[in-house]
């Protein structure tokens, strides 16, 4: 590096399974002719930053990236770092942009910019490369990204968006976590066949509604198992001649046992359609919520025999809609908080929301930054405890913030006709919930989960920002420098954080200080917030209070 820059710096770094160390002098990596150099100016923590130390080289994205670089293009950026090699976290940050390569054509020094994380162009063996994961992330005082990773080569977008001045940094490096949330509802769902995809019919006799659904969008090829007639299609006589994942499967019958068996072909993206035909299931059916939120597979039915049907139903996106009874479950938690911020400020006539959680606590802190909100905005809210008022059945939207199963369960069982039940939280790959898959069907009831978010999501909330629409600050709950990181993640990953803390990787001595102990630890901050909120001017004496 030249003059300008340390030699080493301070940075968060996972080098192991639960094995996380704060590396006062982690070299600085030379900048190679292609690549950006990022000063960070603040990033969140997050409760996938836990999953990632838990599951370290396990995860799906700290493996190696398989396509769209070669190994030598990849061996030429320092900071991928994929497989057992440590990895710097940290995937929700703002920074500016103080060098960039000679090669370097789309980026230019003095940028501040928020940074799109998710490169799914750029896929591993189960999932996709990531800002954090395989490469590295923000949790240091500079990050080099590769402009030949940070393009999106289908759009020719740059995965780091400029920013004004105005806002706070941590209101941008908030953005990421509320793009997240923006896209749980924003998300496009597929409503017909997929053209030129795989489409497994499973189904004795033959299928009504089955000739509309080809007509509309025509698959690559068509595989039946049973006994339906399908002109053109291959022909297996069981579950286990079956090759390959599908996109679609039109399932007419109830049978738990073989519904549990097709709904591991589903390929990423899939959706299941079952036509009860006037049949019920015998018990639950086990569905894995974790490929529904990480691999968008879906399913939709209906109770009677037109296999077009289920497709109607699905809804073109999951946002809310009119007059809508919404309960957010897992309110209190940091993407809870936002959940039920942005239902607040939908401006969607005639909803009511109730925001659940188990702790009194986290649900009187809740309820003293959302319930001026929503009574701002006309929107009738409650804040309860579940442990002590179970949920009635009647909600026509749920969204789960907490990745146990049993919560889905009981979702599906208190929607109502039609409802919609968000799997937001981010269940692992190969959890499955007992689910009343009868209802689903019978009832309308579709079953969604997002992950991450895309440069458009972060560009419809980075707009509110810049407009003053939206204060992503709202759901600021602590502050830290790099000395506060452990507990940090500790607080997240026990979920006692009642709202997202805040990294300065530039104060490296600074421990984790909760908003609400501001006035005894820092008081010269507490004096410059207004109103008891997080600001420019509350942000400016922060770091000049470590200066």
């Amino acid at each position: 590096m030249t003059e300008e820059f340390p030699s080493t710096q301070h940075a968060i770094q996972f080098v192991g399974k639960d094995e996380v160390v704060h590396n006062p002098a982690k070299p600085m990596y030379p900048l190679g002719p292609t690549q950006v150099l990022l000063r960070t100016e603040a990033v969140g923590i997050c409760f996938s930053d836990t999953k990632l130390l838990h599951a370290f080289d396990s995860h799906p994205r700290k493996s190696e990236v398989l396509a769209g670089l070669s190994a030598g293009e990849l061996a030429t950026i320092p900071s991928y770092q994929p497989g057992t090699n440590p990895v710097v976290p940290g995937h929700e940050p703002v920074g500016r942009i103080v060098a960039v390569g000679s090669d370097v054509v789309h980026h230019r020094v003095g940028e501040r910019v928020l940074v799109q994380t998710d490169y799914r162009h750029l896929p591993t063996a189960s999932s996709n490369a990531a800002f954090g994961y395989n490469f590295e992330g923000a949790l240091q005082e500079y990050v080099v990204l590769d402009e030949r990773v940070i393009m999106d080569p289908a759009t020719g977008e740059r995965f780091l968006i400029p920013v004004s001045e105005r806002p706070t940094a941590s209101a941008v490096a908030l953005i990421e976590p509320w793009a997240c949330v923006e896209a749980a509802y924003a998300w496009g769902e597929r409503q017909t066949l997929k053209a030129g995809g795989r489409l497994l019919v499973v189904a004795d006799g033959p299928v009504t509604g089955l000739d509309a659904l080809l007509a509309d969008a025509a698959p690559a090829s068509v595989t039946v198992l049973g006994g339906a007639d399908v002109p053109g299609a291959d022909r297996v006589a069981s579950v286990e001649e079956l090759a390959g994942s599908f996109d679609d499967i039109v399932y007419v019958g109830s049978d738990a046992d073989l519904a549990e068996a097709l709904g591991a072909r589903l390929g990423f993206g899939g959706v299941m359609d079952v036509v009860l035909a006037g049949g019920s299931f015998a018990r639950p059916v086990k569905i894995d919520v974790g490929r529904v939120h990480y691999d968008l597979i879906r399913y939709t039915g209906t109770a009677g025999s037109d296999a077009a049907a289920g497709y109607a139903r699905i809804p073109a996106q999951c946002e809310l809609r009119e007059g809508e009874r919404i309960a957010i479950v897992g309110a209190a938690g940091p993407m809870g908080l936002m959940h039920t911020v942005r239902t607040a400020v939908s401006g969607v006539p005639g909803i009511s929301m109730d925001a659940v959680d188990v702790d009194d606590a986290r649900l009187a802190h809740l309820a003293e930054v959302v319930a001026p909100i929503a009574a701002s905005r006309g929107v009738p809210a409650t804040f309860r405890n579940s442990r002590t008022e179970p949920l009635e059945a009647g909600y026509s939207y749920i969204a789960a913030m907490v990745p146990a199963p049993f919560l889905i369960t009981q979702a599906v069982e208190i929607a109502a006709d039609g409802a919609i039940v968000n799997a937001f939280a981010g269940f692992a790959i190969g959890t499955m919930a007992d689910l009343d898959l009868t209802a689903i069907a019978t009832k309308g009831i579709y079953l969604v989960g997002t992950s991450g978010s895309r440069i458009q999501d972060m560009r419809t909330v980075l707009a509110k920002v810049e407009d003053g629409t939206l204060d992503t600050d709202v759901s600021l709950w602590a502050v830290t420098g790099m000395a506060g990181v452990a507990e940090a993640i500790d607080a997240v990953n026990n979920r006692t954080s009642g709202g997202k803390i805040m990294v300065y990787p530039m104060l490296p001595e600074l421990g984790m200080v909760r908003l609400a102990e501001l006035d005894e630890r820092l008081p010269e901050v507490a004096a410059a917030m207004v109103d008891g909120r997080w600001g420019t001017a509350a942000e400016a004496a922060l770091l000049a209070s470590q200066a």
